[in-house]
């Protein structure tokens, strides 16, 4: 039925990846374009992940790495979401979709216009509504998590992670310098508080409290200080590190809503 509605969307994480699943389960097809070392916290989730992997699956919908253009039909005839390195998204020019998803999550906008398709989406802070995008959807925990904004913006950027069982900085382990990352858990380890996590450079990182490592970035990547490197969950259930959060679900319901809105307007 919406075979003819190509899709892209700018960023491979887990929220973006959210947005994949739901529009492809719904029958659109779908690309999406990434860095050639994107820093995804939550891999496990995240399409994205098959820039490392060649190959990656999401509660049963796989992604499959591309290296040009003309491989994307090939890809979306197989059922699957082709994955191009493109990080300024030119191929904008040669798919033609009739929609562009902006979900970098980069807090602010990064060439991504309004003009660019039919229907331009931006994820969170960064975008407004009628001048950089003809919607957003809101990307902030709460009350309107979700919510299709059609004139304004999103709530500005708060830098505090979602609250987990009354932790939310504690949970996120950081950089404490600029250097190179060597992982020394896995995504979906127990580990307790003061355990080594990874190390930048010669720095250990330790877990400030106890839980399951729900998402860590790929090892050996450079890092920035104070850059996100990964969560621990306390709530220590496995099965959260490989399945989309309640939070990516209301974001792709958003988009999905926004984009049959536009088809049936």
């Amino acid at each position: 039925m919406f075979s003819s509605y190509k899709v892209i969307i700018k960023g491979g994480g887990d929220l973006a990846s959210a947005v994949a699943y739901k529009l492809h389960q719904s029958g659109f097809p779908v690309i999406i374009t990434e860095t050639s070392h994107p820093k995804m916290v939550r891999r496990a989730v995240s399409f994205g992940n098959s820039i490392y992997e060649k190959t990656w699956t999401v509660e049963g919908v796989t992604s499959d790495y591309v290296d040009s253009v003309e491989q994307v039909e090939e890809i979306l005839s197989k059922g699957h979401i082709p994955v191009l390195i493109d990080p300024e998204c030119k191929v904008l020019e040669q798919l033609n979709p009739t929609v562009l998803v902006d979900a970098t999550l980069a807090k602010r906008n990064i060439k991504t216009s309004i003009k660019d398709a039919p229907i331009v989406i931006g994820l969170g802070p960064g975008f407004t509504a009628q001048e950089n995008a003809h919607v957003v959807i809101e990307t902030q925990r709460g009350h309107d998590l979700g919510k299709v904004i059609l004139n304004g913006a999103a709530i500005p950027n708060t830098s505090i992670p979602g609250n987990i069982e009354g932790y939310t900085h504690e949970r996120v382990f950081r950089a404490p310098n600029a250097g190179l990352l060597k992982t020394k858990v896995d995504i979906g380890d127990m580990v307790e508080k003061d355990d080594i996590l990874c190390f930048v450079d010669e720095t250990p990182v330790r877990a400030k409290i106890s839980g399951v490592v729900r998402g860590m970035i790929h090892s050996d990547l450079m890092v920035k200080d104070g850059q996100k490197l990964g969560d621990v969950d306390p709530r220590k259930n496995e099965r959260y590190c490989y399945t989309i959060s309640d939070k990516g679900r209301a974001i792709a319901g958003g988009v999905l809503e926004t984009i049959l809105y536009f088809l049936n307007n």
